[in-house]
C-alpha cells in the first residue's frame, strides 16, 4: 500500500471516530459563552479579596467534586444527585476562608428582589452553593473579608458580557507558590476560557487559583507561577524538588485551594454533570502540580443550562471540561498582577495565556 493510499485511509478513520475539531473563538468570552450564564465580580477596598459570582437565573442543572481534604463550602449537599433540587440559580467563589461564605446570603437577597428561586409556595428560595478560598494572610488585614454586601454587589454587576480576568473578584487575594515560604510565592488571581464545537455545544470554565504549589501550562509542559528561585527573580520548579523525596508541609486548611466552575449548554442530568465535575478534576490536576492535597480545598461544580438541544456526548464534554479548566487555570496565573510582597508571572516573564 503506497503512502498516499494509507493517508486517505488514516484520515477516513479519523473523520468516522473523532469528534468535530475545536473552533476557540476570536475574543475569549470565558464562562459567558455559555448561553443563560452571567459572571460579576466584587473586590474589597481594605485589602485584596473578594468575590465572584455565576448567575443562571433561568435555573441550570448543577453538580460538585470535593477533592481538597479542608474544603470551605455552602449548599453542597443540595447537589448530590439523590437531592430533591435538580437545578441552581447561582454559584459564589469567595476569598476570607469560611467567613466568605456569608456571601452567598447577599446573592440570595439579590436574587428574592428579582423574583428568583426554588418555590416553596410561601417564598422563592434561592439555591446558591458556595465555596471560599484562603487568602487571609494577604493584605495585612485578615479581619477584613467579603460578606454579604460583597455578594450582592457582584451579583448586580454580574452580566453576560466576557468575563474579566486577573486580579478581580475571588482572585484578588489568590497567591500560588506556598509551598517553600511566603517569602517566595506570587501572585495568582482568576481565568476563563470556553471551547466551542462546530455543532454549538459549548464548554467553558472559570478557576479562582490559591494553589500551595505551582502552574503549569498543560501544552509545555513550562511552569508558568509557583514558588520563586531563592533570589526571587525566577520560577522554581518543584517536581524535581518533590522527587527527590522534598517534604510537602500545608501549614493551614483551606490554604491551599483551586475552585472552578465548568460550564456547557448541553442538556444534563445531575449524574451527568456530576461526572463533567470529576472529569473537569483532570484538568485541574493537569495544570496545578501538586493538587488534591489533604489540607487543600480543590472543588470543582458543574452547571448545564441546556440551551443547545443537540444529543449530548458526555464523554466529549468531560473531555472538554477539563480542558477549558486548565486552560482557565493557566490563565488565571498569566493574567494576574503583581502586588507589595507577590510579584504576578508577568513581572518574571512568565509565558503569556493561551488567546
Amino acid at each position: 500500500m503506497d503512502n498516499d493510499v494509507l493517508g486517505t485511509l488514516l484520515v477516513g478513520l479519523l473523520t468516522a471516530f473523532l469528534p468535530a475539531a475545536l473552533v476557540e473563538p476570536g475574543e475569549n468570552r470565558g464562562l459567558t459563552a455559555v448561553a443563560g450564564i452571567k459572571v460579576g465580580h466584587s473586590v474589597m477596598p481594605e485589602r485584596p479579596t473578594g468575590c465572584t459570582v455565576i448567575l443562571t437565573e433561568a435555573g441550570a442543572v448543577a453538580a460538585v467534586d470535593v477533592r481538597g481534604g479542608g474544603p470551605a463550602t455552602h449548599e453542597t449537599d443540595l447537589l448530590d444527585p439523590i437531592a430533591t433540587v435538580q437545578h441552581v440559580h447561582a454559584i459564589v467563589l469567595s476569598g476570607g476562608s469560611a467567613f466568605g461564605l456569608a456571601t452567598a446570603g447577599g446573592v440570595m437577597r439579590y436574587l428574592e428582589e428579582h423574583g428568583i428561586g426554588f418555590d416553596v409556595g410561601v417564598a422563592r428560595v434561592p439555591i446558591v452553593p458556595a465555596a471560599s478560598l484562603f487568602d487571609l494572610g494577604v493584605g495585612g488585614r485578615p479581619d477584613v473579608r467579603p460578606a454579604a454586601k460583597c455578594g450582592y454587589q457582584a451579583a448586580k454587576s454580574a452580566s453576560d458580557g466576557p468575563v474579566a480576568e486577573g486580579n478581580v473578584g475571588a482572585g484578588a487575594g489568590a497567591t500560588v507558590g506556598k509551598l517553600l515560604g511566603p517569602d517566595r510565592a506570587m501572585k495568582a488571581g482568576l481565568g476563563s476560557a470556553a471551547l466551542v464545537l462546530p455543532s454549538g455545544l459549548v464548554v467553558a470554565a472559570l478557576a479562582a487559583v490559591n494553589a500551595i504549589g505551582q502552574v503549569v501550562d498543560p501544552d509545555t509542559g513550562k511552569v508558568v507561577a509557583g514558588v520563586r528561585t531563592p533570589d526571587g527573580a525566577g520560577i522554581f520548579d518543584l517536581r524535581p524538588h518533590v522527587r527527590a523525596g522534598a517534604a510537602i508541609s500545608a501549614a493551614r486548611p483551606g490554604e491551599n485551594t483551586t475552585l472552578g466552575v465548568v460550564a456547557t449548554n448541553a442538556v444534563l442530568t445531575k449524574v451527568q454533570a456530576t461526572k463533567m465535575a470529576q472529569m473537569a478534576h483532570d484538568g485541574l490536576a493537569r495544570a496545578v502540580y501538586p493538587a488534591h492535597l489533604p489540607l487543600d480545598g480543590d472543588t470543582v461544580f458543574a452547571l448545564a443550562t441546556g440551551t443547545h438541544t443537540g444529543e449530548a456526548d458526555l464523554n466529549a464534554i468531560g473531555a472538554l471540561a477539563a480542558e477549558a479548566l486548565a486552560q482557565a487555570i493557566v490563565r488565571a496565573a498569566t493574567l494576574a498582577t503583581g502586588i507589595p510582597g507577590f510579584p504576578a508571572a508577568q513581572d518574571l516573564g512568565g509565558t503569556p495565556a493561551h488567546q
